[in-house]
């Protein structure tokens, strides 16, 4: 059965970083789309980083750019979003999915297939 699940979150302070992991079973993320959304209290679903499927490509909103990082580990079936200098705005529940259709980017979360617990992120002082 494939699953994915997330673990990293926690409380930090602004200014901080976390790392935040996403473990793959019963498929192999490397051969495919994986993305990271967000969604705080009251707000949509939003896409944070992609990496993709066919040359590993990636993607970040505006809003992370040039504090988020996206990789892969592949020999630990992991991807990873590593966050720095974190802001309270920052605050939500992240899910890390997977699209096995797309061979590039992916940036709606309707077109993703598996999705993750979620693990909640707190940047407060």
């Amino acid at each position: 059965q494939a699953q994915l699940a997330e673990s990293g979150g926690g409380l930090v302070q602004p200014g901080g970083s976390l790392r935040l992991s996403c473990a793959g079973s019963g498929f192999t993320l490397e051969y495919n789309t994986i993305g990271w959304f967000r969604q705080a209290p009251g707000k949509e679903r939003e896409v944070v980083a992609c990496i993709s499927s066919s040359d590993s490509s990636t993607y970040y909103a505006d809003s992370v750019k040039g504090r988020f990082t996206i990789s892969r580990d592949n020999a630990k079936n992991t991807v990873y979003l590593q966050m720095n200098r974190l802001p309270p705005a920052d605050t939500a529940v992240y899910y890390c999915g997977a699209d096995l259709e797309a061979m590039g980017l992916s940036l709606i979360s309707d077109e993703y297939t598996y999705w993750g617990q979620g693990t909640q992120v707190t940047v407060s002082s």
